[in-house]
């Protein structure tokens, strides 16, 4: 590939849990290649940076170029973290990488300048760079699935915080009395209530108080409970299911609406794995429209008018997309 005459193209890391999701991206937020290798995080952090190594050859390996055209590398991993250290400090989701320099050593592998960021961050600045949010100027991004992420973007900038800790929507509390348990041990986050985790909890607590849900009837030892099984009955029409899905979405337009009272921004995005199907189903947009009257009931009235809020585009691409889209960034900033 002859550089001089192409734009700069650049290379996402998304490392989950299960899954290292790697893309190569253009100047302009395209995919032109992706690759995906399990993460194995059990074997310890520096067999993790040997898959993202591997992911990150394959997906190169697809284009006619070298590596060293790859401008610069987003990484984009769970916290908790020292982004400017570019460190991971205790990271849930990836037990026993604690304190790993984990950018200086993705850099070392693939020997690129790389930048190292939140994943929910870098999912929100996905969606504001190349996704549903790219003409806004301010961006709240949740991310609903076995937690709830969140990002901010305002006039191109992530709100991480002088301790890498900004933008953490899931933490905010909203039962101050008698508020359900956080797995991080707080009582009464947005999380305890607005998660993949919390729904099935309270489908068995409704179940434990004699409720009934055609949801009973599909669990056996094969299929578990699910939110997936979840919404699948709520659209056919179990009560319990959709009684607890709009629930959620009541609790989530509750905290949508603090949120905007302090940023004021131009969109909220609903993403990650579990937004019931998003407008493709009755119950997808049932749960969007709750999370709407919700906060159209308690915002202040310009701000009921003015901000969007709509599912996000991206899907489960958001993360590397975003991770390039912030070695992009970094780079025409000359901080790379």
């Amino acid at each position: 590939m002859d550089r001089s005459t192409t734009q700069p193209v650049f290379l996402g890391i998304d490392v989950g849990g299960t899954n290292v999701k790697v893309g190569v991206v253009s100047n302009d937020g395209k995919i032109l290649a992706q690759a995906s290798v399990p993460t194995e995080a059990h074997l310890g952090p520096d067999h993790g940076v040997r898959q993202m190594t591997l992911a990150a050859h394959q997906a190169v390996q697809q284009l006619s170029m070298p590596f060293e055209a790859i401008a610069a590398v987003g990484l984009a991993t769970p916290g908790t973290m020292d982004i400017p250290a570019g460190m991971l400090l205790n990271p849930p989701n990836l037990p026993g990488w604690d304190n790993f320099p984990v950018r200086q050593k993705v850099a070392d592998a693939l020997q690129r300048p790389t930048i190292l960021q939140n994943d929910a961050n870098a999912a929100a600045y996905g969606e504001y760079w190349a996704g549903v949010a790219s003409e806004a100027d301010s961006l709240v991004f949740f991310t609903l699935g076995t937690g709830l992420g969140g990002g901010l973007i305002v006039d191109d900038t992530i709100v991480q915080g002088e301790h890498s800790h900004g933008s953490e929507l899931g933490h905010t509390i909203i039962e101050m009395d008698n508020g359900r348990l956080c797995k991080t041990g707080q009582f009464g986050t947005l999380e305890a209530y607005c998660s993949a985790t919390a729904l099935i909890e309270r489908f068995h607590e409704a179940m434990q108080q004699g409720h009934t849900s055609s949801v009973s009837d599909r669990m056996d030892d094969v299929t578990a409970l699910s939110p997936l099984l979840i919404a699948e009955e709520a659209e056919k029409g179990d009560e319990l299911s959709r009684v607890l899905i709009l629930e959620m979405a009541r609790c989530l337009g509750t905290a949508t609406t603090s949120i905007c009272h302090v940023v004021d921004p131009t969109m909220v995005l609903l993403g990650g794995a579990m937004t019931f199907g998003r407008h493709e189903t009755e119950i997808g947009r049932a749960f969007l429209e709750r999370v709407r009257t919700e906060f159209r009931r308690r915002a202040f009235p310009v701000l009921a008018e003015k901000i969007t809020i709509d599912y996000a585009s991206l899907g489960g691409n958001a993360g590397f997309i975003g991770a390039a889209g912030c070695a992009r960034r970094a780079l025409n900033r000359g901080l790379l």
